[in-house]
């Protein structure tokens, strides 16, 4: 092998050249990478909603010592507790070892994904099929959601006040649902309206049945029998919809992808790919040095409305009643802390080079992506971190030996989004968004690398346990 030339050697001290996880990694830590992605993909099906997602994340942590955090009852270093806000967003935290006013870090990420929400009143019955009326929730492409089978999971408050929980789609024998398309013989006029008209959003509603009544004659016979299938089930009657919440899911589960099987496909990577890194993160965490609390929050796809969306008081709560502990203010906490907003970012698709801006766009396999901010056009409507924090970030994912890679939200004036980033920013907290870059976003079937879930779990692990 020639010697490098001096400008080889010069470009190799001074340039930015980002490298793929292939190359950073060795056959041992790709084979820990693929076993930590098992537990992720029981995760990604089992936690189809909000709700679904606490309660797994629940299980985990008493598996691990937590216990319900009692704002009445000291607190001591290596204590684990976490906080339940109305069955939807949840706070894990493990006590630190140093003074509480040092500041905390936090890992926060969301639970809530795109979907189809049934609407208040939504059964009916038109031409003898049976049908639920549904209203998106989030940024969907509402074509991609017609002819998919879709699974039922939610709750419903019955008139009486007793709940009753509902999921069906997911085992072998349940049936499923879906939204008809047009059979493309007589679609000449639908096909010439743009992407964004062909499917309108009343039109995403969910076929649930066709067999009448048979014991009578009269009008509405179809929707007569599936009522009384679910009175049957569930013990319900048409009005306690109106105090339910159901939401249409994909009906498949998690899948690796490629003949390699280094990516997963799976419904709701945005943001379980990050919230699961997150809570096992903590789920590792034993006596911290600085207090360690990972966020999982609900609405954040429609703007993180709400009591339990970021925008809410409850984070600030949890933290002041943590630092009432100890004799402090939480406002004194908030300013000394940093979180990792985790989130995910577009990863670059050879497919639609045209909206991405290869020097500054994710990869699959580059590792977890730091983004400093997100927005829209002139960086309106993000958190934008300085410089100072995105240093402290960089050195902690090298000493951490985290691949990680910088990403933004595609080319200047071709979209944007956002983050919970600006929200806790907000709490006076220095905030930057990290997390896995994704295929596919917001789509019924979203693709990620394996070995960029694993990074996002050493990222948040090297924040929540730094010294």
């Amino acid at each position: 092998m020639s010697e490098k030339t001096a400008s080889e050697k010069l470009k190799e001290e001074l340039f930015y050249e980002p490298k793929s996880a292939w190359d950073r990694l060795d056959e041992q830590e790709i084979a820990a990478a693929d076993r930590y992605c098992e537990g992720y993909r029981r995760f990604v099906d089992d936690s189809k909603t909000e709700r679904e997602a606490v309660l797994t994340a629940i299980e985990l942590a008493e598996a691990k010592g937590f216990r319900p955090f009692d704002r009445t009852q000291p607190l001591k270093a290596g204590d684990k507790v976490y906080y339940k806000n109305r069955g939807k967003a949840l706070l894990m935290a493990v006590i630190g070892t140093r003074p509480i006013t040092d500041g905390v870090s936090i890992a926060a990420a969301h639970i809530d994904s795109p979907r189809l929400d049934l609407k208040p009143n939504p059964l009916y019955e038109d031409h003898d099929l049976c049908y639920f009326d549904t209203h998106y929730y989030g940024g969907i492409k509402k074509y991609q959601w017609p002819t998919l089978p879709l699974a039922l999971h939610g709750v419903i408050v019955r008139r009486d006040g007793t709940t009753v929980k509902v999921c069906v789609g997911e085992d072998e024998g349940d049936p499923v649902f879906c939204v008809t398309d047009l059979l493309p013989h007589l679609a000449t006029a639908q096909m010439k309206k743009t992407m964004a008209e062909g499917i309108k959003g009343e039109d995403l509603n969910i076929l649930i049945g066709s067999r009448p009544f048979r014991d009578d004659k009269g009008s509405e016979l179809v929707k007569l029998n599936i009522m009384k299938l679910l009175h049957d089930k569930y013990g319900i009657v048409e009005s306690d919809f109106l105090s339910a919440e159901l939401e249409a899911v994909p009906a498949f589960g998690a899948r690796d992808v490629g003949f390699d099987r280094s990516l997963i496909g799976a419904y709701g990577h945005d943001d379980r790919v990050c919230a699961y890194p997150a809570v096992t993160a903590i789920l590792e965490t034993e006596h911290p040095a600085y207090t360690a609390v990972t966020i999982l929050a609900d609405k954040e796809e429609i703007g993180s409305e709400g009591n339990t969306g970021m925008q809410s008081a409850f984070l600030k709560y949890f933290i002041a009643d943590i630092a009432a502990a100890f004799g402090a203010e939480g406002r004194h906490v908030l300013s000394r802390s940093v979180c990792l907003s985790a989130d995910v970012n577009v990863a670059l698709d050879p497919m639609f080079m045209d909206v991405i801006e290869v020097r500054n766009c994710a990869k699959l396999n580059g590792g977890v992506v730091l983004t400093k901010y997100t927005g829209a056009k002139g960086k309106s409507d993000t958190n934008d971190a300085s410089a100072e924090l995105m240093g402290r970030i960089r050195s902690l994912m090298e000493d951490g030996d985290v691949v990680w890679q910088i990403g933004e939200l595609g080319r200047v004036d071709a979209g944007g989004g956002g983050t919970v980033a600006k929200y806790i920013a907000d709490l006076d907290v220095d905030t930057v968004d990290l997390g896995v870059p994704v295929l596919s976003m917001h789509a019924p079937f979203e693709v990620v690398a394996k070995l960029d879930v694993y990074m996002a779990h050493k990222a948040f692990a090297a924040l929540l346990q730094r010294q």
